[in-house]
């Protein structure tokens, strides 16, 4: 297939963030391939995300979306344990964004979370596939944050 960065986003989403993860992978690896798959919801990110590394991405992004009910976020949990495992299975890759409704006071803030997030998640992304897994090292201590202003370090 040659170089391929994959996409997980979901219908469940509010938010198109596959849209803006792809444009900046794109942007950022010329030469590589971006393949998108929409999956319904969450739990069904670690099954798509393991069928596209199988396919041949180097490595993926998935994006999911988790309602502001209990019932939600046992669904995350599934998924993010899922998530970690086709990782570890596969030792390629694997860069979780997710958004949390509850985490936001009104859509327009829950949108600009979803959308900082995943672009800086997709960058995250392409720097470790550019160069490798010591990419981010230099930035280790530093309280960056995604979906909100960095912290910085103490």
């Amino acid at each position: 297939m040659g170089k391929c960065v994959g996409v997980v986003d979901t219908t469940f989403a509010r938010v198109d963030m596959g849209r803006v993860a792809i444009s900046i992978l794109e942007s950022s690896l010329p030469g590589y391939k971006v393949v998108r798959h929409t999956v319904p919801g969450i739990k069904d990110l670690p099954g798509a995300a393991k069928r596209l590394l199988d396919s041949g991405c180097d490595g993926v992004i998935t994006l999911g979306w988790v309602g502001g009910r209990e019932a939600d976020r046992l669904s995350y949990l599934a998924s993010s344990i899922g998530l970690i495992m086709v990782e570890i299975l596969t030792g390629k890759i694997v860069i979780d964004v997710t958004v949390h409704e509850d985490e936001a006071g009104s859509p327009e803030e829950l949108k600009r979370i979803a959308l900082d997030r995943a672009e800086k998640h997709a960058r995250n992304l392409a720097t470790l596939l550019r160069h490798g897994p010591e990419a981010l090292v230099k930035h280790a201590g530093q309280g960056l944050r995604q979906g909100y202003p960095d912290a910085g370090p103490i």
